[in-house]
């Protein structure tokens, strides 16, 4: 039997990671960095906040809209 995961806190490690990501993002707009370098800051905090919504998603017994 496969043991159900815990909910994740607002201060979990993955919570913070996705934040530090989203404000290197912002950062990098404020600061007018090249569009490469922004867009791969916005796929990194995108891909970080989808999976801590995805992990949330599964603890909570729901299914995730993407299968893996």
């Amino acid at each position: 039997m496969k043991k159900k995961e815990s909910v994740l806190y607002p201060d979990h490690p993955m919570y913070h990671d996705a934040v530090e990501a989203m404000k290197q993002y912002h950062e990098a707009q404020a600061r007018g960095c090249p569009f490469e370098e922004i867009e791969r800051l916005r796929q990194i905090a995108e891909s970080q906040f989808r999976a801590v919504n995805e992990y949330q998603l599964r603890a909570l017994g729901c299914h995730s809209r993407t299968s893996h």
